[in-house]
């Protein structure tokens, strides 16, 4: 695919596994400059070793999103070896089942400041870099769209992270775009950690899809990297399903 991404300089949170290593594989094949984010030394290694010969157009930067220091970091690293980013996706993210009976603050405050408050505050903090014409893409979820069983944190912070897409398309239109992605279940380490630690099948997990499967890593950055292409320019505000058909039911 010709995504119109050479020489751009994306920032990927998450970018060490699942869905941001595919997104930073993609866009890498497509000649842009990837940053890619995570707090695990080990995983940005493993994934610098993944990324192969094209390594040399990757820059790891070890950082903890959920905070807003680690947000700042983020941003301080790529001044320092950029002027300015064309692209932030922000992918980092974690699932968690948790009954609203057996809540507690401690699973409030893990869930939220992963999935929502990195999302905020790494728009926050990267905004100033990003060149006129520059995109942001946040990973929401199919469970920010419908209710889910077991899961009425994970569910609110990516219905707030739709919410927060639409209000900053915005704000920051004409300028930069905003979209958000809501994937169904994909086979990455978190899910298949979900599968082993739930008790339940693959097989019983594609069940509820109407296409018979759950995605792949590789499907949801297309999509990522069609997003952010330039021959998308006219899109900012949208919220695009990519689920094999789960919300349409």
């Amino acid at each position: 695919m010709n995504y119109q991404l050479a020489d751009k300089i994306a920032i990927i949170s998450g970018g060490t596994s699942g869905i941001g290593l595919s997104v930073a594989k993609k866009m890498l094949a497509d000649g842009a400059e990837v940053f890619i984010i995570g707090r695990s030394e080990k995983r940005g290694l493993e994934a610098l070793a993944a990324l192969g010969k094209v390594a040399s157009r990757v820059t790891y930067v070890q950082a903890d999103v959920s905070t807003l220091a680690g947000c700042r970091l983020v941003a301080q690293s790529v001044k320092q070896k950029a002027e300015k980013a064309d692209i932030l996706v922000n992918s980092a993210g974690m699932y968690q089942e948790q009954r609203l009976e057996a809540l507690t603050e401690e699973d409030y405050i893990q869930t939220m400041d992963t999935n929502l408050k990195s999302t905020i505050f790494l728009c926050q903090a990267i905004l100033p870099l990003l060149s006129q014409g520059g995109t942001i893409i946040n990973m929401a979820s199919d469970a920010a769209l419908e209710g889910n069983y077991g899961c009425p944190v994970y569910c609110a912070s990516k219905g707030a992270i739709v919410a927060f897409t639409r209000a900053i398309a915005l704000d920051l239109a004409p300028q930069i775009r905003v979209n958000c992605i809501c994937p169904g279940d994909v086979l990455t380490p978190m899910v298949k950690k979900q599968l082993d630690k739930g008790g339940y099948t693959l097989a019983e997990m594609s069940q509820p899809y109407p296409l018979g499967r759950i995605g792949q890593p590789e499907e949801i950055a297309h999509v990522v990297c069609s997003i952010a292409s330039p021959l998308n320019g006219f899109m900012t505000g949208s919220i695009i399903c990519v689920d094999g058909g789960l919300t349409a039911k």
